[in-house]
């Protein structure tokens, strides 16, 4: 049930599944990194949409590390779930896990770090509820969140400086 002070990360939680197919890889039989980013984005997306209730725009892919290839035959499964949220923004984490389908073998193959805006009916920036971490993980999620939210801004800022003291 939908809490009116904000919403926690299950509510909103996405999980999808995919075979990898021939065509979702390259020569070596392993999956497109590209296949795999655009799933990420799509999942993600989903969980903010059913986050908000509203329309939402990628602003950013913070992170994405591939840790395992996923392989041609390979079941594979996306993980979204809202991890921290902003006025208007808010951060999704995914995790995608590999499974062989013989043996069930589960592998962490890739994970990310989104963030995306919510739009009002005239595609500007509308504020979202915010996000009610419950459980151990999801508190452990929202801290990084926080931590990863106030790096990029810190970084941004030195970036801007740096850039404005270099103008001639």
């Amino acid at each position: 049930m939908e809490n009116v002070k904000g919403k926690t990360p299950s509510e909103s939680a996405v999980e999808t599944r995919y075979l990898i197919m021939p065509h979702h890889a390259n020569p070596q039989g392993t999956a497109f990194g590209g296949v795999i980013m655009s799933w990420i984005d799509i999942v993600a997306g989903m969980a903010a949409q059913r986050h908000t209730g509203c329309e939402v725009v990628t602003a950013s892919i913070d992170s994405l590390s591939f840790k395992a290839p996923i392989r041609i035959g390979d079941h594979v499964t996306l993980r979204a779930s809202v991890n921290y949220v902003s006025r208007t923004s808010m951060e999704v984490g995914v995790q995608v896990t590999r499974e062989n389908p013989y043996d069930g073998k589960q592998t962490r193959a890739t994970t990310a770090h989104l963030t995306f805006v919510a739009l009002d009916k005239n595609k500007k920036p509308t504020p979202v509820l915010p996000i009610i971490p419950e459980t151990p993980l999801e508190k452990k999620r929202y801290k990084n969140a926080e931590l990863r939210v106030k790096s990029r801004k810190e970084l941004l800022k030195q970036i801007q400086e740096n850039e404005t003291d270099n103008k001639d």
